[in-house]
């Protein structure tokens, strides 16, 4: 791969950093020694023991009782963690109230409420209480409490007082449809339903009252309703939100083993019932941890990821406060009232660390957006990036127009491990379209569909090794079944995530997309991130989504669909230059059998492209099971092709 450097770091930047000081501490208390990344990577996942209690150690996770033995069962999908261990997830941010009590904890910068500061001291007795009532409320150990609520701190409290009680959490955003946060909730038969009625978005008030009433309806295991109320007076028999918030009691979180369930998240649930992925305390505070050394987080940063609460970033922005750091949340419309107004954010705020899914960035750029002319990012030190594939050129305008000197360090992973495979490192240049390294612990590899290692060149990306926030199960797969054939059932004893990677052999690497969604013109494989890359990086094109359809007994058929710029007509001119953009950067292989208009691409909830129900669909796929609407964030995109669809077959 060998991509241009785009920034190296210091020698002092690297030796102030987080991973530096874990190397030390390797040093100093195991006498450990690595010539390179690679070595110490190497043994991280080699000897897992070793390297997972190092983590623990270094870290100081706070516990009743440490693990006497780390990993009991080294065998996926079987693995067992932490034998004997007493934990709370809650305890590992709480214990900063103790430290630092009036010090910022969280900034809530929030389009319906306004912006508001908590203090460590303030978030522990909020959490205190809401445990408290939770408890009155009948929540025990093992209940699930699950809510409906934007990413503000009203969704944290309630996260950190269902974990210290250690009782199971779940969250859905509140611009999900009713069908799709039933289909995930009644799957787990929760306790208390806590949510929102409403909220503003882009300007508009959003009144989920009516929705909420039909959710409400159809969760009969719910004995207590707790309201949020914005747009309208509190519900008959509904509990206030700030009637449970402020009792004077003291913090006391519920040890439980380490493999006990923390949350449920859900699959991206395009096709079929969503699958309620659930992950434990132990697993979670260690992936976290190990975590924050590739994203150099510590008590130092301010820190923040542009998230909506359905996204698994949501979970992972936690792994910074639960370092010490002060949260910063935004909770709106990233275009509203313009796209700068993340930017005056991270300027305001004095953001050291702010990240985002790739498509923020890329739709900055489109719209000439221009941080470093306008906002004051002088603290800015780190952007991280995630969700899809960060082109070429996006990394290009990052370095150009947002700041020069900072560390860019994309990472891909997923909901289903609630952490990234691969990731980045502040010792290490960047180099654009490249992610840095293999996450430590994260035995990545690439494989070709015999199980070999590929080396340089594009295959699936698997773990080899257990890791200790892989799904504990789904709940309801009383067998193992399911979770077997979702990640297990292609390469026996290995995990297969589902992606198409690359990776050479320094350990740097590039994410090609979801495998399933893979393009096959005569032989030749290619990602669909390829072709996206060329067809926008155009600026006549706004948009595109690529399958590739392959019938029986004939040759593939591979349609591309795009959005173009505002203003710019659809005619022979573009599809003229598309196609030259494709030859040019891709190969004349790749050039598709036909470009159609489109006016929008069908996304999840979460941002990424729904190539795979697309592709089902044009394969004759019925259209009442290839995708589930309630699961997408723009659900009238998918008209379109159903006409297509029809008129293909009419052909």
């Amino acid at each position: 791969m060998s991509a241009k450097v785009l920034w190296t770091p210091s020698q002092e930047r690297y030796d102030a950093s987080s991973m530096a000081q874990f190397e030390r501490f390797a040093r100093d208390t195991r006498g450990l020694e690595f010539e390179d990344y690679n070595a110490m990577w190497r043994w991280s996942v080699d000897d897992l023991e070793s390297f997972w209690r190092a983590i623990w150690d270094f870290f100081e996770i706070p516990a009743l009782q440490a693990p006497s033995q780390m990993l009991l069962k080294r065998q996926m999908p079987d693995m067992k963690w932490g034998k004997d261990a007493q934990l709370n997830y809650a305890d590992a941010i709480i214990q900063h109230a103790h430290k630092r009590p009036d010090e910022c904890a969280l900034v809530v910068q929030s389009e319906t409420f306004g912006r508001s500061e908590m203090t460590w001291a303030k978030l522990r007795d909020q959490v205190a209480s809401v445990a408290d009532n939770l408890r009155k409320m009948g929540v025990t150990q093992g209940d699930r409490v699950v809510a409906i609520l934007p990413n503000t701190e009203v969704a944290l409290i309630a996260l950190l007082a269902t974990a210290s009680l250690g009782a199971v959490w779940s969250l859905c955003a509140p611009d999900m449809g009713h069908v799709a946060i039933l289909d995930r909730f009644q799957q787990i038969e929760p306790k208390v339903l806590i949510a929102q009625d409403g909220y503003m978005h882009a300007g508009t008030q959003v009144d989920r009252r009516k929705v909420l009433a039909e959710i409400n309806a159809n969760l009969p295991s719910v004995t207590a309703f707790v309201t949020l109320p914005v747009i309208g007076p509190l519900p008959n028999n509904h509990i206030a939100w700030s009637t449970i918030t402020q009792d004077s009691v003291s913090y006391q979180a519920t040890q439980v083993p380490f493999e006990h369930p923390l949350w449920i998240v859900y699959s991206s649930g395009t096709t079929g019932n969503p699958k309620p992925i659930v992950h434990g305390h132990g697993g979670i505070l260690l992936e976290a941890s190990k975590q924050s050394l590739h994203q150099d987080i510590s008590a130092k940063d301010r820190f923040c990821w542009l998230t909506s609460s359905g996204w698994i970033m949501w979970n992972g922005q936690w792994m910074a406060l639960a370092q010490g750091a002060s949260v910063a949340i935004f909770d709106g419309a990233a275009n509203y009232p313009d796209m700068g107004v993340v930017w005056r954010f991270i300027a305001d705020e004095k953001l050291s660390y702010f990240g985002a899914g790739a498509a923020f960035y890329s739709t900055c750029m489109k719209a000439g957006v221009t941080p470093c002319d306008d906002v004051d990012l002088e603290n800015l030190r780190s952007l991280g990036a995630t969700g899809s594939p960060l082109s070429g050129d996006t990394y290009d305008w990052i370095y150009r127009d947002v700041k020069a000197d900072q560390w860019l360090a994309p990472i891909s992973g997923g909901t289903d491990l609630a952490g990234a495979f691969v990731a980045g490192h502040p010792g290490m240049a960047v180099r654009a379209g490249e992610m840095q390294c293999r996450a430590l612990g994260n035995a990545v590899r690439a494989y070709d569909p015999l199980g070999e290692e590929l080396i340089g060149e594009v295959g699936e990306l698997v773990c080899t090794e257990p890791l200790p926030s892989m799904p504990l199960y789904f709940w309801g797969d009383d067998d193992g079944s399911r979770l077997f054939d979702s990640y297990f059932a292609d390469y026996p004893g290995v995990w297969r995530h589902g992606d198409w990677i690359a990776i050479d052999k320094s350990g740097a690497s590039v994410i090609y997309g979801r495998s399933d969604a893979t393009i096959n013109r005569k032989g030749l494989r290619l990602g669909s991130a390829e072709i996206y890359q060329a067809v926008e990086g155009l600026d006549t094109v706004l948009d595109s989504l690529v399958v590739d359809l392959e019938f029986l007994g004939r040759d593939s058929f591979m349609p591309l669909f795009v959005v173009p710029a505002a203003g710019v007509p659809f005619d022979e001119a573009l599809k003229e230059q598309i196609n030259a953009a494709i030859r040019g950067q891709v190969s004349a292989r790749f050039v598709p059998n036909e470009i159609v208009e489109i006016k929008e691409v069908p996304r999840t909830l979460s941002g990424k492209k729904l190539e795979v129900p697309v592709k089902k669909l044009l394969l004759g796929g019925d259209p009442q099971s290839v995708v589930n609407r309630d699961s997408m964030a723009n659900p009238e995109s998918f008209d379109f092709f159903l006409a297509y669809a029809t008129a293909r077959a009419n052909t």
